[in-house]
């Protein structure tokens, strides 16, 4: 179900320092994800969205970041893709983040996106015009087994246009790479996934993987996943009971054999392991003299 809702701020501040993304700013359009991908975190009780299922439609976002941006001191990062994917399929009709994206050009802020849609080629042409201060797009890839992906991420478009859409953008020299997270333990936790994603992430023109050998549990994700892992994948629900009770971190096997493996594909093709952060041009000082 889509639900339109009123905003009283679009904007947050991110706390800092941010080591991640180097984000000033937060920027969520939507709430709840139509991606469905059976892991999400943002299911936990934490974040307050009561059915997950539902699109909440934040629309008068585009008039709030008119109001808001002109008044930031810091023109720092804003990041989207944190809650809710600015390429939910909703939005190839409502067209919200392609009109946040013309302000934040107009108003000429550095952005870093985090998606798992190819629809984010679509923007590709206000993309450029922000590159012109600095434009990251992050493409997360848990694996690159489209039919695997199916099951673990049935809203979101395959793996493989995820990787045509990173080639677009790197093309045009707009900064891409990947966040490799999560990696679900018992499903993913592979050499050979590990090693595909790097191949594939390099074939693609992309320059970073910010990896994570894990993934996170709690309250109402759990219960969700758990569910899901009983219908798509029986018996291993039990292996992460035993192996991790109610731990909230629930880290791969064989962590440090994958992670060894992944430096050194990393290493081999050029890949770094964190990005290129913005950073403020400040102004040339004139000389008294």
């Amino acid at each position: 179900m889509i639900k339109e809702i009123k905003a009283k701020r679009l904007l947050s501040h991110v706390k800092q320092p941010d080591l991640w993304f180097g984000l000033k700013y937060n920027m969520n359009i939507y709430r709840g994800c139509q991606h469905q991908c059976i892991y999400c975190d943002s299911r936990s009780e934490c974040y307050q969205i009561e059915n997950f299922n539902d699109i909440q439609v934040k629309i008068n976002a585009i008039e709030l970041l008119q109001k808001e941006l002109p008044s930031k001191r810091v023109k720092g990062t804003i990041g989207t893709g944190a809650m809710s994917d600015p390429y939910t399929p909703i939005e190839k009709k409502l067209l919200l983040t392609r009109k946040a994206l013309e302000v934040i050009a107009q108003y000429q802020f550095p952005i870093h996106m985090i998606t798992k849609s190819d629809l984010v080629f679509r923007d590709l042409d206000i993309l450029q015009e922000i590159n012109r201060v600095y434009a990251a797009v992050s493409f997360t890839i848990t694996t690159t087994d489209d039919e695997l992906a199916k099951k673990l991420e049935p809203g979101a478009p395959s793996p493989t246009e995820r990787f045509k859409a990173m080639n677009a953008l790197a093309d045009v020299g707009v900064y891409t790479g990947i966040t490799m997270m999560p990696i679900l333990p018992f499903i993913e936790d592979n050499e050979e996934n590990i090693i595909s994603i790097v191949e594939k992430t390099y074939a693609s023109g992309a320059k970073y993987i910010i990896p994570w050998f894990g993934m996170t549990l709690r309250d109402q994700q759990r219960a969700y996943f758990y569910q899901k892992l009983d219908e798509l994948f029986p018996g291993v629900k039990r292996k992460y009971q035993t192996k991790f009770g109610n731990r909230y971190q629930c880290n791969v096997n064989q962590g440090k054999e994958l992670w060894e493996s992944f430096n050194e594909l990393c290493s081999k093709y050029g890949i770094t392991t964190k990005m290129e952060k913005y950073v403020e041009k400040k102004p040339d000082q004139l000389s008294l003299f």
